[in-house]
């Protein structure tokens, strides 16, 4: 057991203050100084101001979120959870603050090593008064990395510019069930669309000097019946081809510094305490080296909730053997119970030490154990969170993230002249462009601070394009009440052409329609917005449907008279102007589907990535084929694909590569943007495959009548899947690569053979294809 000793603090001394150093060096240094008390504090956060009184941020958290801040300190602390997310409070004053804790972290205790500091990220740096991107879906819907990476940056700079050190996004659980309500939070149902932008994300805010935190490792967002926390029905090679490659692209392509597990359980065994997942695959297979944190109260929930461990030291025990580093969101079962655990034997110290050596080096990392060290690395009172050029990001994202889903006749953009009304319960609802996790929706409405940024609605956005625009909100988000529907009824029917806004209210467990916790039984419209939808269709009236949501929500056989369908999963801060921009045309679309859209409402919705049974078949009655299929999307001009060829022999050695490419042209009268997609297609193989799966997409603008040649250098790794004996292989035989508009529509398919041995493959794999958009000379 470890004592307190004295410390010579003279800098010849102190060798983990050395910068030399290497910070696993330091970290090691360190350790053998420390009394257990002193090691276990550095592996707890600790939340100050939280609302413990059962209102606030999560359920349980009155449970666990007693502690008293001098005592707290004496010891040293790991984490000071959201000093800026927990309430509203002004950046700077923010700042001033958590320079004053921080002082007072490092002055109380022994070493002296200030607190890692973190906040959630998703849609922006979570704090009152700071820009609010566009949600994850709207990232999936513009496939393009490069933007992704540039939104990440400009959050981290601004999160460390504040004294934040770490980031808990991005979220990379692939869509499995829409009725899940945190399906808003993730970036798409394709495993490689989710990958290629997490790392993206990933690259841009580890490039400001913050820790992205990849989560929620892993399965969370397969749970049974798209309920939130429930438990996960998953064989071993869905969660291999699935769940894990975005998890393995971030670390790998983004060099991500920190994990957190999920919430979920997979066949009986809680994440949490799962030491195959955090420490044999992520640890021993991948080479993780950085920190494993807990999803806030989940140590504590293998108690309560899974109800694998007798008490709080038993949960901290199985938590510590399975991996985790450190306790989020504030100390609780490593505080106490676990001290007195390893004091008992129960829990040995070099647990402990194990956690601690991850914990330090990182700080190391980040400076904090310097010598030197600085709360912020500027001046508190220049922090600011909203600026033009942030504002003027979020809207480019916004802009790329709108999808036109269907334009009969023409209808769109609006024609100049025409009797417009804008009908629905999210047309004049600001909330309406935010996820859960932006400041406003994630901490609750705090009226006498406002929304801390300006978010125009698309009634604002759009009546400021359209001359007497007429409006009637018809009904409520939820509830139903259908006492407005005759009003809007009657100003759909006086106009030329009706826009008609429905879906969400994002928000936190039960407080929303969509969110964490906010899960739905069916994919019906929420409330009565269906009966509003049918009421305005039968006047006849041309209508434009826009959905701002966090799902996808059926649109069958009864959505089939709207003249036009646009999608926005929740745009951010300027989201209704890019909505606005698209209706009128100042902006052509270019967003494309991160999610199929379903037809029908009830039984379990299907992603498109199923096997030949998953589709249409003679041996069931439901038909599962969705209403628009993922990938997809329309535009204000048109697109010519010709001339698709294998650049090449069509024999693909198994350790090869295989060269494709197709040109792109632009028929129509203004510019625009089409997305290639890039699919695979397995006819035979030795386990069930997706008909087709994503494996490479490319952006690609062009101005009217120019064209471009598009080249996929594919490795033949990325055909490859978990095979009969569990382990992923690249198995010889006939496949074809499919150049499509979406993956339920092929231009081209090109038939190739790989040849050679059966080739088993692991972490080290190569994990993308390479694209080259060469634009054609005098085209």
């Amino acid at each position: 057991m470890s004592r307190q000793v004295p410390i010579d603090t003279s800098p010849e001394s102190v060798p983990w203050r050395d910068t030399r150093l290497s910070p696993a060096e330091r970290a090691e240094a360190l350790i053998p100084l420390m009394t257990l008390e002193e090691k276990i504090a550095q592996l707890v956060g600790v939340w100050v101001g939280a609302d413990a009184s059962g209102g606030g941020v999560a359920p349980h958290q009155s449970d666990m979120n007693s502690v008293e801040w001098g005592s707290v300190i004496a010891n040293g602390l790991g984490q000071l959870t959201r000093p800026f997310g927990t309430a509203p409070v002004d950046p700077v004053a923010g700042a001033r603050s958590l320079v004053a804790s921080q002082k007072e972290i490092v002055a109380t205790s022994r070493f002296g090593i200030p607190a890692q500091v973190h906040e959630e990220c998703l849609t922006g740096f979570a704090a009152w008064g700071a820009t609010v991107y566009p949600a994850p879906l709207s990232w999936g819907a513009c496939f393009d990395p490069e933007l992704i990476e540039e939104m990440a940056g400009r959050i981290g700079r601004s999160m460390r510019a504040a004294g934040i050190h770490q980031g808990l996004a991005p979220v990379l659980d692939v869509t499995r069930d829409y009725r899940w309500g945190r399906t808003e939070e993730t970036i798409g149902e394709d495993p490689y669309l989710v990958g290629t932008l997490g790392a993206a994300y990933v690259r841009g805010i580890e490039s400001a000097g913050v820790v992205a935190t990849l989560k929620h490792f892993a399965g969370y967002s397969a749970s049974r019946g798209g309920r939130n926390h429930a438990p996960v029905a998953m064989g071993r090679r869905e969660l291999a081809d699935v769940i894990l490659p975005p998890f393995e692209m971030a670390l790998r392509l983004g060099g991500a510094r920190s994990v957190m597990h999920s919430y979920t359980e997979i066949d009986g065994v809680p994440a949490a305490a799962d030491e195959s997942l955090l420490t044999g695959l992520l640890r021993e297979e991948w080479g993780f080296q950085g920190t494993l944190v807990a999803d806030y109260f989940a140590i504590r929930f293998l108690e309560r909730l899974h109800r694998v461990a007798a008490d709080a030291a038993g949960a901290a025990a199985l938590a510590l053997r399975a991996g985790i580093d450190v306790e989020l969101p504030t100390v609780d079962t490593f505080g106490t119970p676990l001290i007195e655990a390893v004091k008992a034997g129960e829990v040995e110290e070099a647990l402990i030490d194990r956690a601690l050596r991850r914990v330090l080096a990182q700080k190391a990392e980040l400076g904090l154990l310097d010598a030197d060290f600085r709360p912020l690395p500027g001046d508190a009172e220049q922090v600011r969170l909203d600026d033009a050029d942030s504002q003027a990001l979020a809207l480019r994202l916004a802009r790329q993230s709108v999808v036109l889903l269907r334009n009969t006749g023409g209808i769109l953009p609006l024609p100049a002249g025409r009797r417009v009304a804008l009908v629905g319960p999210v047309a004049d609802d600001p909330m309406a462009m935010l996820g859960c996790y932006a400041f406003p929706t994630h901490v609750g409405p705090h009226p006498e601070h406002g929304l801390g940024v300006d978010i125009p609605s698309l009634r604002q956005a759009l009546g400021a394009l359209v001359p007497d625009l007429a409006y009637e909100r018809g009904c409520d988000i939820t509830g139903d009440d259908t006492s407005g529907i005759e009003a809007a009824v009657a100003a759909a029917a006086g106009s030329d052409v009706c826009v008609l806004a429905v879906g969400d209210r994002a928000g936190l467990f039960g407080r929303g329609t969509s969110g964490e916790g906010c899960d739905a039984a069916d994919l019906r419209l929420p409330g009565v917005q269906a009966d509003l939808v049918r009421a305005v269709l039968a006047t006849g009236t041309p209508v434009v449907l826009v959905l701002l949501a966090g799902r996808p929500y059926a649109l069958g056989a009864e959505f089939d008279a709207a003249a036009a369908v646009l999608y926005g999963f929740f745009p951010g801060q300027r989201g209704g102007q890019a909505l606005a921009e698209v209706l009128t045309g100042a902006v052509n679309p270019s967003g494309r589907l991160p999610v199929s859209v379903p037809r029908g409402a009830g039984g379990l919705p299907s992603t498109y990535l199923t096997p030949p049974l998953g589709g249409p078949t003679d041996v069931s009655s439901i038909d599962p084929t969705p209403a628009f299929p993922f990938g997809h999307g329309l535009s204000y001009t048109t697109f010519e694909w010709s001339d698709a060829a294998v650049r090449g022999p069509a024999e693909w050695p198994v350790d090869g590569e295989a060269s494709v490419e197709i040109t792109v042209r632009n028929t129509g009268e203004r510019a625009g943007t089409e997305t290639v997609q890039l699919y695979l297609h397995d006819p035979v193989a030795q386990t069930t495959r997706p008909v087709a799966r994503l494996i490479g997409y490319a952006r690609v603008p062009l101005e009217p009548g120019r064209a471009a040649r598009v080249t996929f250098e594919v490795p033949a790794d990325l055909t490859s899947f978990t095979g009969l004996r569990g382990r992923r292989i690249v198995e010889p035989g006939d496949v074809e690569l499919r150049f499509c508009r979406s993956s339920a529509d092929v231009t081209a398919a090109l038939p190739l053979r790989l040849v050679g041995a059966e080739r088993e493959i692991g972490h080290d794999r190569r994990l993308l294809p390479l694209t080259r958009i060469e634009p054609e000379v005098g085209g």
